[in-house]
């Protein structure tokens, strides 16, 4: 199958609510654009010199998410790009984030992402201390706009663990939707995972392997 296949077989599959980001990270610039010419506008980085530098040779209408860990020294380098940063795993990023962007003079969308996963390696808020500190984040941040949650569930075969974890994320979103009035993104589901996501309240799934086949380097 080529990556336009690909594509068009995952769109079939998603609801019409639900936005699929193509992980492109680490992938080359010939692939990129054979999924941007099949339609798809909607891509995920995780490094930010990487970002930086297909900003500068990829189509202008791309709309650039970051999804991976992101290092304080590193939020100048995308902040003039990207659409949606996914990845805010703690209130010290979040500070930083704020302040970068109050003095480029915007206001940008962002997710707090939760650890949800029975994996010590994933990244993000514990869900109880999330639910007691992210309100407070709405008026202490203005220039970040919170849009909602993101989560990565554990990388394991046990479907109905997976789906546990997504619930977990998905309580959590519907718990703190009150408290902003433009919490509407819940970000969860990888190529391994993201038909249960979907089946659990994504609205947004990351996808790349199951797009793009092996990383290119």
């Amino acid at each position: 199958m080529t990556i336009r296949d690909r594509i068009e077989n995952i769109l079939s599959k998603l609801p019409s609510t639900v936005k699929l980001v193509a992980v492109s990270k680490l992938q080359s610039i010939s692939d990129i654009l054979e999924a941007y010419e099949a339609g798809q506008r909607a891509f995920g980085e995780s490094r930010s010199q990487e970002l930086a530098a297909k900003v500068a040779v990829l189509p202008k209408d791309i709309e650039w998410h970051f999804i991976g860990h992101l290092q304080s020294n590193k939020i100048k380098m995308i902040l003039p790009h990207v659409s949606l940063i996914h990845s805010v795993d703690s209130e010290r990023l979040l500070a930083r984030i704020d302040s970068q962007a109050a003095n480029s003079g915007k206001v940008v969308d962002c997710l707090i992402q939760l650890h949800i996963a029975m994996e010590e390696s994933k990244q993000g808020f514990p869900v109880e201390e999330a639910l007691e500190l992210v309100p407070n984040f709405r008026d202490k941040y203005p220039n970040v706009r919170i849009r909602g949650l993101m989560g990565m569930a554990s990388f394991v075969d046990d479907a109905e663990q997976v789906r546990g974890e997504f619930r977990t994320l998905k309580s959590a979103f519907e718990r703190l939707k009150p408290e902003f009035p433009q919490f509407d993104t819940l970000s969860m589901g990888m190529s391994q995972d993201w038909r249960i996501a979907v089946e659990e309240g994504a609205t947004i799934v990351r996808i790349g392997s199951t797009i793009f086949g092996a990383r290119c380097y």
